[in-house]
């Protein structure tokens, strides 16, 4: 009887064709972030320990994964990154 019984169906998740952080994972924002100001000027704007002292990807990671208000500033700085490098900034 299991059988005849129609699967359950999958909610479908919103398209953002405008979010820009929409598909990507923190681990990129990151990179991206480190790889265009630097750890130094990364720890000036966002003053937290895991960008200031002995600064890694995965301990900044850890941190940014259990602490919501320091991602969001995290992914502030990379949209402000990104719509800087558009208009011809750094």
């Amino acid at each position: 009887m299991a059988d005849d019984l129609p699967a359950p169906a999958q909610p479908v998740p919103p398209a953002q064709p405008r979010n820009p952080l929409h598909g990507l994972t923190l681990e990129a924002i990151v990179n991206a972030l480190v790889a265009h100001y630097g750890w130094d000027e990364l720890g000036r704007r966002i003053p937290v320990r895991c960008f200031t002292h002995e600064p890694s990807v995965s301990s900044s990671l850890r941190f940014l994964r259990k602490t919501p208000w320091a991602r969001e500033k995290v992914e502030g700085l990379y949209l402000f990154m990104l719509r800087d490098t558009r208009r011809g900034g750094r």
